[in-house]
């Protein structure tokens, strides 16, 4: 059938996913994903020698450190391409230039005009292609179509085996790296780290924050085996291989709440420094303003009322345990309502044990994505931690309805686990993007 309406285009991509494939987790099956990659953009033009890069890899906080670093690099005058996955309530989220959205026009457009390619391509050796493959391919298309200065592009998992590998970027970053997927990626952090280290490319320099020294001394090796340099963004400044440079505006996020975002902010910024020492013309006051202006729905989104409630995609231990460091630093209220869902490949445990115990009532839903945590097993999960009540309710919107029932004036609701927890959330409280 012709791809005619916007609907025809969505269909046509999700047509891709494979619920059985599972991701490479040899370094032969990654290869072959990424020779599929590469042989499907070289069938569609190499759309990707025609845009400059920047690679955003790590386990959390890849989403907010790209919209400030995009924002940086859009408060400078540039024209920024930003893909990044998933997204929270509309597909074309993840295609924006100067953070407006791929118009459902242009993706009809850009979708019809690939697919006769696409549908060419030879799957052999390599297998067909995944929504993420056509979906990185539709992004490259539109930021070269459209003559981007640099587009931003987020890693979807990992960073070796991801098919944003067969990019050669300008600068590299590398966010937070803890536990996640750890069925793909490895039972340890080195072993994490080394999947993300992945994304190192030679002469192509990297900028991470301070890690945990298991994945530290991961990071520190591979960069000297395959030949770059590894950045620091410290408190104190960018540490690079003899020097510390000093940044040139105060490394704080503006809009963006919830005090994980600084090491965040570190991260674009050390980025922003980079890619002016190479010549982009980035200067202190689009640091600054770029910073003060970045906006990225879902972390740490406070939605002021009575009671307050606060959506964050935490979906790991680690950023879990952050999430409660900044609710008590930074809100004032009197009891917790947690309204917890998850996903199957995530952290449960550590997600549960970092929040349940601090929490008066937990409501326990989900999503409706197939990877969506079955209610009864979290409550499982959860029971050792009560310290209040608990239901289950499958229904977000009916969640939403019972914390605020449970909530009085001063207490806090808070909305985490999964960030397509967070995507219906937000539909039904009407804070969605039109799609």
């Amino acid at each position: 059938m012709p791809i005619e309406t916007y609907q025809d285009a969505i269909n046509y991509i999700y047509r891709f996913i494979d619920p059985l494939r599972k991701p490479a987790t040899s370094i032969a099956d990654a290869e072959l994903n990424l020779e599929r990659v590469r042989a499907l953009l070289h069938t569609l033009g190499d759309p990707h020698h025609h845009v400059t890069t920047v690679v955003v890899a790590g386990t959390k906080g890849k989403g907010s450190s790209c919209a400030m670093l995009e924002a940086i690099l859009r408060a400078a005058g540039l024209r920024v391409g930003l893909w990044t996955s998933p997204h929270l309530s509309s597909y074309r989220e993840r295609i924006q230039i100067n953070r407006e959205m791929i118009s459902q026009a242009d993706l009809i457009r850009l979708t019809a005009h690939l697919r006769p390619l696409i549908d060419r391509f030879d799957p052999q050796p390599y297998g067909p292609p995944t929504t993420f493959d056509v979906t990185l391919a539709l992004g490259l298309c539109y930021f070269a179509e459209r003559q981007v200065d640099l587009a931003v592009v987020e890693v979807g998992l990992g960073g070796r085996f991801d098919a944003t590998n067969v990019l050669t970027p300008v600068v590299s970053l590398i966010s937070s790296i803890s536990y996640d997927h750890m069925a793909i990626l490895g039972a340890t952090l080195a072993e994490i780290a080394d999947n993300k280290a992945g994304i190192m490319k030679p002469g192509v320099p990297v900028v991470t924050v301070p890690q945990r020294p298991g994945a530290a001394a991961v990071l520190v090796r591979e960069a000297e085996e395959v030949g770059t340099d590894l950045y620091v963004a410290e408190e104190a400044g960018l540490r690079g291989p003899q020097t510390l440079s000093p940044y040139p505006t105060r490394p704080a996020p503006g809009q963006l709440r919830g005090m994980f975002q600084h090491e965040n902010a570190r991260l674009a910024l050390g980025a922003a420094m980079l890619l002016a020492q190479r010549g982009f013309p980035i200067s202190d006051a689009a640091m600054a303003q770029g910073l003060a202006t970045a906006q990225w729905p879902g972390r740490f989104e406070v939605l002021p009322g009575r009671p307050c409630i606060l959506l964050d995609g935490a979906h790991n231990g680690d950023s879990a345990q952050k999430l409660m460091v900044a609710l008590r630093a930074e809100l004032t209220f009197e009891r917790l309502i947690l309204v917890l869902g998850t996903s199957r490949d995530k952290d449960i445990e550590g997600i549960v044990a970092a929040l349940v115990p601090h929490a008066a009532a937990l409501v326990i839903t989900r999503s409706v994505h197939p990877r969506a945590m079955d209610l009864d097993r979290v409550a499982t999960i959860a029971q050792p931690y009560l310290r209040g009540s608990i239901d289950l309710v499958p229904d977000i919107g009916d969640a939403l309805l019972q914390a605020q029932a449970l909530a009085t004036p001063n207490d806090l609701i808070c909305v985490t686990g999964s960030l397509f927890v967070i995507g219906a959330a937000r539909e039904i409280l009407g804070l969605a993007v039109a799609d």
